[in-house]
């Protein structure tokens, strides 16, 4: 273990020092973000950034700026805000000097961030996830060792990234027969790791190697595999081993999310919805209909199907159905629901009433 402990010793990391007791994050809804003041604009910034965070461990994906509705209500993030506190962190740079950094800790509305996640109809990795197994070999120019528990510190940056993302990674005993086992991971034998694995659970394996690329860089190589499938391949590449190195929880939870996330109950499915609306008596109050549909994020596309002195039934293109756009427009003092259907057939329209 002498190239894991030696990598170790190169990151050029120290251990931040908190001075008194401070605020730190506690649980998925809470977020740590740094900051250079504590002015409202540079707070206000951090507050969109740490509900990026909450949301990514929540939902368990990494993309989930993308999706739709997500971008306005960043803009929106502090009336996603429960409280918030600063921190002043002590540490010393690689260099040796002295350094301090200010961190926000903001704490999140669990049932506004969970109203938002059903709204939008955000797919979510559900609980409990799965750990996999890392089997990760590093090569520091002195031949590939296996990281164990007993030398854990040396994946510290990919196992702690797995945190951030929401879920987390074992770690393999290190026994003797488990560092034989480094040339089958240098190799990409998938099929002698997941024997090996058998022993622990659940039977899904991150296999990695890192090593130096010959330019002052770290280059990583990465295989997931699944109940003896393999279910995505990557690779990582970094001045920083450390950065190398999380790459690799970063791949894992990609693939992941995409093999076993879903909408959660509370979400609806996304599709095209007959709506009828009540109320709408003069062109005003139609143009004001429309401007708030046209607002909601959830709406994708609106296409007029019938118009009559009683009602306007349009057909919604929804992106969580008919449950999310009744959270979406509930607060908004424009329209109301006027019945629980779900709007599947022309025949059978929701029904709302303009106020």
């Amino acid at each position: 273990m002498a190239a894991a402990m030696l990598l170790l010793a190169g990151f050029g990391a120290s251990a931040q020092r908190v001075e008194g007791d401070r605020a730190k994050a506690q649980g998925p809804y809470a977020a740590e973000v740094t900051v250079t003041n504590q002015a409202p604009a540079q707070r206000n910034a951090a507050f969109a950034r740490g509900l990026v965070e909450v949301l990514t461990k929540i939902t368990g994906d990494r993309n989930v700026t993308s999706r739709p509705g997500v971008g306005p209500a960043l803009r929106k993030a502090s009336e996603f805000v429960e409280g918030y506190d600063y921190r002043q962190d002590e540490g010393v740079s690689a260099s040796g000097a002295p350094s301090f950094r200010t961190v926000i800790v903001t704490r999140y509305e669990k049932d506004e961030v969970e109203a938002l996640i059903d709204t939008f109809g955000l797919p979510v990795w559900p609980d409990p996830r799965q750990r996999p197994v890392l089997w990760l070999a590093i090569d520091d120019g002195s031949g590939p060792r296996l990281v164990g528990l007993d030398r854990a510190a040396a994946a510290r940056p990919v196992l702690d990234r797995a945190v951030e993302l929401g879920y987390r990674l074992g770690l393999p005993a290190g026994n003797a027969a488990e560092q034989a086992l480094v040339a089958a991971i240098w190799r990409g034998d998938t099929a002698a790791v997941a024997r090996a694995s058998q022993r622990y659970a659940p039977p899904i394996q991150v296999l990695g190697k890192l090593r130096r690329d010959g330019k002052g860089g770290w280059v990583a190589d990465w295989t997931l595999v699944d109940k003896g499938k393999t279910l995505s391949t990557w690779s990582t590449a970094h001045r920083d081993a450390r950065r190398a190195m999380a790459g690799g929880a970063e791949g894992a939870a990609d693939a992941l999310f995409k093999k076993y996330s879903k909408p959660r109950e509370g979400s609806g499915p996304a599709g095209e919805y007959t709506v009828a609306f009540t109320g709408v008596d003069t062109t005003d109050d139609y143009l004001r209909l429309m401007g708030h549909l046209q607002q909601q994020a959830v709406v994708r596309r609106i296409v007029p199907v019938s118009a009559s002195p009683e009602r306007l039934v349009l057909r919604l293109e929804l992106i969580s159905g008919v449950e999310g756009f009744k959270r979406a427009t509930a607060g908004g003092g424009v329209i109301e629901a006027a019945s629980s259907g779900t709007g599947a057939t022309a025949d059978t329209p929701v029904e709302f009433r303009l106020r």
